[in-house]
């Protein structure tokens, strides 16, 4: 365990298995979008830099918090990514404050974490609120 009061960078990566094409998504950094891409066939992955502490907390541009526990991290999805033309306006929140110890302890070591989301409801909308993984956070890479 690293000494009292140390942090590492780490890396959280949120794929979503299933995005919608044709809609942009981006993370959230600070308030703003960050890097938007367009939704194809093809899963989509976004790389997310957070500061890890020795006690798991995560800090960082792109991580919000609820409370003293809760920590979490924004997909911006339609006009929310910054394609004013979209019909949707809606934001995806992943949960990152439960991710277990052991993994944690990997992602210090340089694993990346990552988690698969779903990209769409069960309208066929994009996914929104609070998203629920389809598979587990695992170390990867």
């Amino acid at each position: 365990m690293p000494g009292a009061g140390t942090t590492v960078g780490v890396t959280l990566r949120l794929t979503i298995a299933d995005p919608v094409p044709g809609v942009r998504y981006s993370l959230q950094k600070d308030d703003a979008p960050f890097e938007p891409v367009t939704g194809g066939e093809a899963p989509l992955s976004f790389d997310v830099p957070v500061t890890l502490s020795d006690d798991g907390r995560m800090t960082g541009p792109f991580v919000r918090r609820e409370g003293k526990a809760r920590r979490f991290v924004y997909i911006r999805i339609g006009t929310s990514a910054g394609d004013h033309a979209s019909v949707w306006s809606r934001r995806a929140k992943i949960d990152i404050h439960d991710i277990p110890p052991a993994l944690l302890d990997q992602a210090r070591t340089g694993r990346t974490l990552e988690v698969v989301l779903p990209g769409r409801g069960k309208d066929g909308a994009p996914a929104c609120a609070t998203v629920r993984p389809v598979e587990g956070w695992k170390a990867v890479g």
